[in-house]
């Protein structure tokens, strides 16, 4: 057995820091396995070699018999006025999206030049030069808190008056939960008076169920944490941090059985929803993500759903599959000596994209990415893991077929690391690979009858929909790396990454941790005609392109619909933006020095600073429900073991004893279990709570509806790109 040896002083710089780095997780037998299903031929007889070489075969002429009609490929496209008027109106649509586009360049000219020339002067940009120089979050913090001063918004937060949330029944619910939890508190420390009345705890519940709820009164408006660079409303954080107080009260009281408690933290739960991390591809712009992931982990605040998309699925995949410990170690610049996909020469990308149309060896990066994934992990051996739930967006190579948001639930023994090739298989620059599932021995096998897959980014950036249907995430946090930021008021006339997605990404009343510079935060960006015209030019860029969708006029090469590429949603409740530069788009295909991802991490942590306050104050009460429903559950599956194994011989759904066994392999932090929830679990309990005659009804602690949606789409998944085309629309 080998020990690794470690420096004696830590340097990020030095790969010998890195844990793993020397080591090959893939198997030689594995590889070959993967190959011989790429090259193994298709469901379909008539498949390309390659997106871009189309299917071309000779057909004998039969003698004697009538010609059958010419048909088109695309029958909804046939009509003589289609073929006639096509082209002509697909111009003129293009020519005015260009007159759009420029008058679109000189309004967000003009607003920058406004904001950097009038706004930003004097101490407020000495103040901002001090907070974009900080390296960690306390010290960030102190910065703009200085920042606040200074403009004045620290009386904005004394003062409870707002327009964007309820402010009079927050301050009421506050008063009652504090009466409340005294009196429950009281209770605890002295014993009930009489024995006729209602237990203060009762009514602590009763209120607990009333308003811990998604946005409750506004209390995550996005806008209350816009208007300064540090914190929002004391009300507002006076709410949040009572809500945890009376949820631990609630935890600790002796006065509830396991069982209600139970019932409770599984009704919040419901109610109050899961928070999930999305990274977006963008090619090497993805490395951004890294500092997002490491700002988020220093801080604790660093959710257990997370997805990735292209080259977000790499950053995921990496995070997954490593624990907390492991992920401070490999979140620095020496990680980009283990970043190899681009080391081969111009040369033979050129002779290979011209044999096979792809500009990347498929083997290769199936390689380098089984390092990142810890070698053929599934998704269900990652969760046991880390107790992280991953996603995967996949897009089928056909068109026809709905994408799949591979995870533990879907498919829980498909391999990471083909999961992530696929979400990555960009045309032209990797060819459509093959999903690798595990089977009971530990070999390899093809999944999905062997059908290949390519980027999700096609069709579902961000799975918002999907996310929602598998784990009741209704708060994502979105690190969008899709966009050329240093000249973001050019998205038509600069060569980027998607312009069409940096086009719409205008905030005229701020972001949060990022109020508008005009009138002290309470302005528009440019003032209110500079915004009223850039968001008028904006909704028409946005009908035409809806027009050419629903006309079908856009073309469709390789068979694939473009226009999703438009027509989807690319933003969260919190969506976090780093800050490019004119470098990274030469470099968008090469591999990143140690010093180039030293920045890239570093502007990946200060956009993500803004933001953590937010994410603190919403990741505050989730988890303190969580560590409720986690530290009662073991005493309701207890409960019925007899009725649990009659309902998984009715249902033949996964047992408790399963539950039990991923949930012991799950890591402790701080002397708490923060495993995720095993959804098989709720279910299952769920469905032993429908059956049972000997224990009451509650209605609220079902999710029956969910059970026979899954049963029903037997782990196929559609998304919102798929059940709902019509009614999506771009991110304004």
């Amino acid at each position: 057995m080998t020990t690794e040896k470690k420096p004696a002083v830590y340097d990020p710089y030095d790969p010998a820091c890195l844990p793993d780095y020397d080591r090959d997780f893939i198997q030689p037998d594995e590889l070959d396995r993967f190959e011989r299903a790429l090259n193994a031929p298709e469901a379909s007889p008539l498949t390309a070699i390659n997106d871009w070489r189309p299917i071309n075969q000779r057909v004998r002429k039969s003698r004697g018999r009538r010609k059958a009609p010419k048909r088109s490929k695309d029958e909804t496209r046939e009509g003589v006025l289609y073929s006639v008027l096509k082209w002509p109106f697909l111009f003129i649509v293009f020519a005015w999206l260009i007159v759009l586009s420029f008058g679109y360049v000189l309004v967000r000219v003009y607003i920058v030049l406004y904001e950097q020339w009038v706004t930003w002067r004097g101490k407020r940009e000495r103040l901002r030069q001090e907070l974009s120089a900080q390296k960690n979050y306390p010290d960030w913090l102190k910065a703009a808190q200085a920042l606040d001063v200074h403009l004045g918004t620290e009386n904005w937060k004394k003062k409870d008056e707002y327009a964007y949330y309820d402010y009079l029944t927050v301050n009421k619910v506050v008063s009652q939960l504090k009466q409340r939890r005294k009196d429950a508190e009281w209770e605890m420390g002295n014993g009930r008076v009489g024995s006729s009345e209602v237990p203060a705890i009762e009514d602590l519940r009763a209120l607990l169920e009333a308003c811990v709820k998604n946005n409750f009164a506004g209390v995550e408006n996005p806008r209350i944490y816009s208007e300064t660079y540090s914190g929002t409303k004391d009300l507002v954080q006076e709410y949040i941090d009572e809500v945890h107080a009376c949820i631990q009260i609630v935890l600790d009281n002796r006065q509830i059985d396991k069982d209600s408690k139970y019932h409770l933290f599984k009704h919040l739960d419901t109610n109050f929803g899961r928070t999930a991390l999305c990274l977006s591809g963008g090619a090497t712009f993805a490395y951004y993500h890294f500092g997002v992931i490491r700002a988020l982990l220093d801080n604790d605040v660093l959710p257990e759903i997370i997805t990735g998309t292209s080259g977000g699925a790499l950053v995921a995949g990496l995070v997954a599959t490593r624990t907390d410990d492991e992920l401070k170690q490999l979140l620095v610049p020496a990680l980009a000596h283990r970043i190899r996909a681009c080391h081969e020469g111009l040369k033979t990308w050129i002779h290979r994209w011209w044999r096979t149309g792809a500009r990347f060896d498929t083997m290769d990066w199936a390689r380098q990415c089984a390092w990142f994934c810890r070698g053929s992990t599934t998704f269900r051996e990652a969760y046991e893991r880390t107790g992280r739930i991953l996603n995967v967006t996949c897009v089928p190579s056909d068109p026809h077929s709905p994408t799949i948001l591979a995870n533990y639930l879907t498919c829980p023994d498909c391999v990471i690391w083909s999961a992530v090739l696929a979400s990555a298989a960009v045309p032209g620059i990797l060819n459509p690979v093959v999903l690798m599932t595990k089977k009971r021995d530990g070999t390899l096998a093809p999944y999905s009858f062997g059908h290949k897959w390519k980027d999700g980014s096609l069709r579902t950036d961000i799975p918002i929909k999907a996310l929602n249907l598998h784990f009741n995430v209704n708060f994502t946090i979105v690190s969008q790396v899709r966009l050329f930021r240093l000249f973001s008021f050019l998205p038509l006339t600069l060569p980027q990454v998607n312009p069409h997605i940096n086009l719409f990404f205008f905030s005229s009343r701020g972001t949060v941790g990022r109020p508008v510079t005009h009138r002290r935060g309470r302005g528009w960006r440019g003032g209110f005609l500079g915004t009223a015209i850039e968001q008028y030019i904006k909704l028409d860029l946005n009908k035409w392109l809806r027009v050419l969708r629903h006309l079908e006029l856009l073309p469709r090469p390789m068979g694939q619909d473009w226009s999703e590429i438009w027509l989807q949603k690319f933003s969260g409740t919190v969506t976090i933006w780093p800050k490019s530069i004119p470098s990274d788009f030469i470099h968008i295909l090469s591999d990143p020095s140690p010093e180039r991802l030293a920045r890239m991490i570093h502007v990946g942590q200060q956009s993500t600073f803004s933001k953590i306050q937010f994410i603190q104050n919403r990741l505050k009460i989730e988890n303190a429900i969580m560590k409720g429903l986690q530290e009662s559950r073991t005493g309701e599956r207890a409960l019925s073991p007899i009725l649990s194994r009659r309902v998984r011989n009715r249902e033949k759904e996964p047992s408790d004893s399963m539950v039990e066994r991923l949930d012991d392999t799950l890591p402790e932090r701080d002397g708490s279990s923060y495993k995720s929830e095993s959804r098989y679990g709720e279910l299952s309990d769920s469905m032993s709570q429908s059956t049972s005659s000997s224990r009451p009804h509650t209605p609220t602690s079902r999710r029956g509806s969910v059970m026979e949606e899954m049963r029903r789409q037997s782990a196929v998944f559609f998304d919102e790109a798929d059940y709902d085309r019509d009614e999506d629309a771009l991110v304004i």
